[in-house]
């Protein structure tokens, strides 16, 4: 009769306490994996919430005035009222070059000297240059300016209109328009950034450490004690999982509280639908990363590919640093395919949206069956290993 037969119905709990004891241990012992399942989702909040930002402020901009009468400075006073611009005014176009070209201004702003005369001719124009390298920033910039020179011609529209009483309730060509932006009502990137840093540290603690601890077993040569033991694959890979299960827990809690009380990040849908969908993608990460460790046997192995399989694409194809709707159809279907991308859409929604169910079922379904594949295919990987 074999030891496995021999075994108790109840001993599946029984072993399974034991061999998650050890892990837990196991894992105190390593204080570099707990240092980076814990320190580094700390780091990085810090770092992507203060220190990396896609908002512009303060972007210097050389004014040159060829023209110095009254009605120019109140053309370039909206520069100076802008928070996102500060007004550099030279004396010359050479001054300006200098300038733009030593990268101390990003735009230029001239105002020609015959302004005044073409004004009240009704063919005005300022020209505006800015430094082009930076596409996006270029464009944000050029929009600032267009802003802020738009209010000073919107006013002068209203004061050429006060001026005729008889037409006043007739302001056919006058139109307001009434800005508002959905989903992220301070216009501020830290709400896009947060969301997705929650993505990226819960792959890294499930994905990629988790990938390294069936390749240290094989390694150090303790995976074959437990050969002459009842204990099953799925009984060592559930003790694997329990303890980095509650540190990527721990991460996603640090990374909630820092979102709601340091970036005031909304939580606009159901916080416990949140939760369940955190740990619904930790299972992914969590069984993506035991695949893979299970596969190579070598912990440096284990983390390259972790790094190239799980954390590089949730980073660049995931949609949190661009938008998937601009990249090829190849990048975009890659993308697709990824659960990092479907968790991030589940999150941001939850976040910014609030309770969209049509969304949320469909994601939430998608992640069921990564989670399902990839936690299956760990246990019968390891399973023709050990058996």
């Amino acid at each position: 009769m074999s030891v496995r037969s021999a075994a108790p119905a109840g001993g599946f709990w029984l072993r399974l306490r034991a061999l998650t004891h050890k892990e837990v241990r196991q894992l105190w012992r390593d204080r570099s994996n707990l240092a980076s399942g814990i320190a580094l989702p700390a780091l990085l909040i810090l770092l992507f919430g203060y220190g990396i930002t896609l908002d512009i402020t303060n972007a210097p901009v050389a004014v040159v005035r060829d023209d110095a009468s009254p009605v120019v400075d109140d053309a370039l006073a909206g520069l100076r009222l802008s928070p996102y611009l500060v007004p550099r005014f030279v004396a010359s176009m050479t001054a300006a070059q200098a300038l733009m070209n030593s990268r101390k201004v990003d735009a230029i702003v001239r105002v020609p000297g015959n302004f005044t005369a073409e004004l009240a001719a009704g063919r005005a124009t300022i020209q505006v240059i800015v430094n082009g390298p930076d596409a996006s920033s270029a464009r944000i910039i050029a929009g600032y300016i267009a802003g802020a020179l738009g209010q000073w011609a919107a006013q002068r529209r209203d004061r050429g209109a006060d001026t005729e009483p008889d037409q006043a309730n007739e302001r056919i060509g006058a139109v307001t328009v009434q800005e508002r932006l959905w989903f992220n009502a301070a216009n501020s990137s830290t709400w896009y950034l947060v969301p997705g840093l929650i993505v990226l540290i819960m792959t890294f603690v499930g994905a990629f450490l988790t990938s390294l601890l069936v390749a240290r077993e094989w390694e150090r040569g303790t995976l074959e004690a437990l050969f002459v033991t009842p204990v099953r694959p799925l009984e060592i890979l559930i003790a694997k999982l329990v303890p980095y299960f509650a540190v990527g827990m721990i991460g996603f809690t640090m990374c909630l509280l820092a979102a709601r009380l340091l970036f005031h990040v909304p939580m606009a849908g159901s916080l416990g639908i949140l939760v369940l969908c955190s740990c619904l993608y930790l299972l992914v990460a969590l069984g993506m990363g035991l695949l893979i460790s299970s596969m190579t046997r070598n912990q440096f192995l284990a983390s390259q590919a972790a790094l190239l399989i799980s954390f590089l694409p949730a980073v660049m194809l995931s949609g949190f640093l661009f938008d998937l709707h601009n990249v090829p159809v190849i990048v975009r279907v890659i993308g697709t395919a990824l659960p990092a991308t479907h968790f991030l859409e589940l999150i941001k929604t939850l976040l910014l949206a609030g309770n969209v169910w049509p969304l949320i079922l469909r994601e939430a379904a998608i992640l069921v069956g990564y989670a399902v594949v990839l936690l299956g295919a760990a246990t019968l990987v390891t399973r023709k290993r050990i058996a």
